[in-house]
């Protein structure tokens, strides 16, 4: 049993910790163990294929979820490294191919329960120097997402234009609201919608991964926008 004294030193203790460090450290453990939980049930997908169109959709909605909110952890403790100087940016030569297909391979379950087609459009040689594991991140973070609003087809491309590098990220869904195509421009997350769940953490997260990238007197940047081939939103982003 805890005594009167040991009590006050605990609650001294917790008014005097760091709390954005607690946060960190507990977002990391719901990290870990919300990827055990995608692992697992990646495992029974594939061992018990949905037998009807009610199961997939549930399939299709309980591995979207798990992915979404794994991947705002993953993007709350890097932005929490970021902040510290922590993060580390390891700029290296890398293969766009193999990035692009890592993350169509990474999300193949959800693809397949939602009945999506996913195209990569990439010369097979084109490579750039970048950190492959923010970049490939961000790309992540862009194919969930369109996954959630698209109607059949998203369509991943990369080539370059005017010395940079650009990865774009197009579907054939309603496209981004005005408010949000206009937050890349103002520096902002853009409007929170609690309802909705929509904080934008993914956007400013892009944002932050693009500024990362520098070569010169030149930045890396996000854009948002609708129409192209497909119609809906397209995401794009550009590195020196």
């Amino acid at each position: 049993m805890t005594d009167t004294n040991e009590q006050v030193t605990i609650a001294e203790g917790l008014k005097t910790a760091d709390f954005s460090l607690i946060l960190a450290s507990s977002v990391h453990d719901m990290k870990n163990s919300l990827g055990m939980l995608l692992n697992s049930l990646d495992t029974v997908m594939r061992a018990m294929p949905p037998q009807n169109e009610e199961q997939e959709q549930q399939f299709s909605t309980l591995h979207y979820e798990a992915s979404r909110i794994n991947t705002e952890l993953i993007q709350l403790l890097s932005i929490y490294r970021m902040q510290n100087d922590r993060l580390p940016v390891q700029i290296d030569e890398c293969y766009l191919i193999d990035v692009l297909e890592e993350q169509v391979a990474r999300n193949d379950l959800l693809f397949q329960s939602r009945g999506l087609d996913v195209q990569i459009d990439c010369d097979e040689d084109l490579v750039w120097y970048f950190d492959g594991e923010l970049i490939g991140g961000v790309v992540h973070n862009v194919l969930v997402n369109a996954a959630r609003y698209t109607k059949k087809t998203i369509r991943l491309s990369a080539r370059l234009e005017d010395e940079l590098l650009e990865i774009a990220v197009a579907d054939d869904g309603i496209g981004y609201p005005d408010a949000m195509m206009r937050a890349p421009e103002e520096g902002s997350m853009g409007p929170v919608d609690f309802q909705k769940g929509n904080t934008h953490l993914g956007l400013y997260f892009a944002q932050q991964v693009a500024s990362l990238h520098r070569r010169n007197d030149r930045n890396g940047q996000i854009e948002l926008s609708n129409g192209g081939d497909l119609g809906g939103g397209i995401f794009k982003i550009f590195l020196p």
